[in-house]
């Protein structure tokens, strides 16, 4: 999902993710990674159809004082909502860069990363913690609304607890999965930053860490299937014929997608098999990228405003009524757009003097239940042209070509089961110790030597690298 390809000629851009998780800064420093990132400043704008802009600066109190001019109620409570959620997130974070516990015979070791996090819980105050288990459950409509009274800040910030996932902003636990974001990058608007030359430079940086550390890497080197022996993972054997020995066996591939189809399911057991299968992975995720003949001008903003991520939803309601098509298969007439320009920061994604735009559209279903994807994929980019038509009128005319990735092109070409970015739905009931499954969220499969380490295990928070971190530290113990 980090790849920078050319999908038209001279066009190049992040093929589907276009912003860093962001990475964890201990595993930057930890693999030594060489990658020039790129901040826009604001990292967020939200439009309005009647053209107002929403700017969120890295500064919160420069976000306040262009509040200012919404709602003087709202300039007051910004500062203070950004104290909180980077308190509750400093908890959390110390809770995603845990193994989750042994249910049954939690280790010490278990029981000491806990008690930290206890720890950090209570260092919150009273009033903080209670908040904090009340807001879990919440619909993240609700949580917004408890601080902010202008629709149009309400619904930037809400986004983030619906991004990817099947939640509406009124459905209940969509606040733990904004939380769940937050807790790697505490900014209400989350992160914007990207890599020079595309979201491909970041993978990129890390396998030339990984040849500097004596590993191999391979493309292009399709796995046939898990070779497994008396119940342990011996390697794996590609689609040339090609067999790997090896002593571990890590996919960062989806649960799914590794264990349904990569392993014999007599390996398995029936009971873990069906449990599987009933892990939930609908995407509601597509993509368009478009190769501009000029830059883009939105009536809204000015100068440099439009290098930041560019949010379409300019209400809650918005965002229900663009979620509600997706839970019956339809295409959303308004779907809410999550914007990124790459080239106004980074030139060598296009030709001189023109540009590329990356747009993630949401809700998409990935069932539809009227024709095939084939025959709606370009009603979906001409939805998505007329919507931004509404907020950059000449926008349409500058258009020299366009790709357009559905939600089952996301698993077809990126290999996500069911099209979910996050290689399983961010659900209360898929989260820590139940992710994937209960009794399986240490990385771990019922394969002796076969291990785990994409966004479908704990934290699962997206290109952060700390699910592969986490993983690591297990495998590691493992092989010792």
């Amino acid at each position: 999902m980090a790849a920078t390809e050319e999908f038209h000629p001279g066009f190049k851009c992040s093929s589907l993710l276009h912003a860093e998780g962001p990475l964890r800064p201990d595993i930057a420093r930890d693999l030594k990674l060489r990658v020039e990132m790129l901040r826009p400043d604001p990292r967020l704008v939200a439009l309005a159809p009647d053209g107002r802009a929403l700017a969120l600066y890295e500064d919160a109190k420069r976000t306040a004082e262009a509040l200012k001019q919404l709602s003087a109620k709202d300039a007051t409570a910004y500062p203070e909502f950004v104290r909180v959620l980077a308190q509750v997130s400093a908890v959390i974070g110390e809770v995603l860069a845990l193994t989750p516990p042994e249910i049954d015979k939690p280790s010490a070791g278990d029981a000491w990363g806990m008690l930290k996090a206890g720890k950090k819980f209570r260092s919150l105050g009273r009033k903080d913690m209670f908040r904090l288990l009340r807001w879990g459950p919440m619909a993240v409509a609700d949580f917004v609304a408890e601080f902010f009274e202008t629709e149009l800040l309400r619904a930037a910030v809400a986004a983030r607890g619906i991004f990817g996932t099947t939640f509406g902003p009124w459905s209940a636990g969509s606040t733990m999965a904004l939380l769940l974001h937050a807790a790697a990058d505490p900014h209400p608007a989350g992160p914007s930053a990207f890599p020079r030359g595309g979201m491909g430079a970041l993978p990129g940086a890390i396998a030339e860490a990984a040849k500097a550390a004596g590993a191999q890497v391979r493309t292009g080197a399709d796995v046939a299937h898990v070779v497994v022996k008396d119940g342990v993972a011996r390697g794996v054997v590609l689609k040339s014929g090609e067999e790997i020995a090896a002593d571990a066996v890590v996919s960062n591939a989806d649960p799914r997608n590794t264990l349904l189809r990569l392993v014999d399911p007599m390996h398995l057991g029936p009971d873990f098999i069906s449990k599987l299968q009933h892990y939930r992975c609908r995407g509601t995720t597509a993509k368009v990228n478009l190769a501009l003949g000029v830059a883009p001008k939105f009536s809204a903003l000015k100068g440099s405003d439009a290098a930041a991520r560019i949010h379409i939803g300019p209400e809650i309601d918005y965002l229900e009524r663009a979620f509600d098509g997706s839970k019956y298969g339809r295409l959303p007439e308004h779907p809410y757009l999550d914007v990124s320009i790459p080239s106004l920061l980074d030139a060598s994604l296009a030709p001189a003097g023109k540009h590329v735009m990356s747009v993630l559209v949401h809700f998409a279903p990935y069932k539809l239940r009227e024709g095939t994807w084939d025959s709606q994929r370009d009603a979906l980019g001409n939805t998505v042209v007329k919507t931004l038509a509404t907020y950059a009128p000449e926008l349409p005319g500058t258009i020299e070509g366009r790709q357009v990735l559905t939600p089952l092109d996301l698993e077809t070409k990126f290999g996500l089961t069911g099209g979910q970015i996050f290689h399983g739905e961010l659900a209360l009931d898929q989260m820590f110790t139940m992710r994937p499954l209960l009794g399986w969220a240490r990385y771990r499969t019922p394969v002796d030597g076969l291990y785990l380490c994409g966004s479908g295990t704990h934290p699962g928070n997206g290109l952060t690298g700390a699910s592969g971190a986490n993983a690591a530290r297990e495998i590691l113990k493992a092989l010792r």
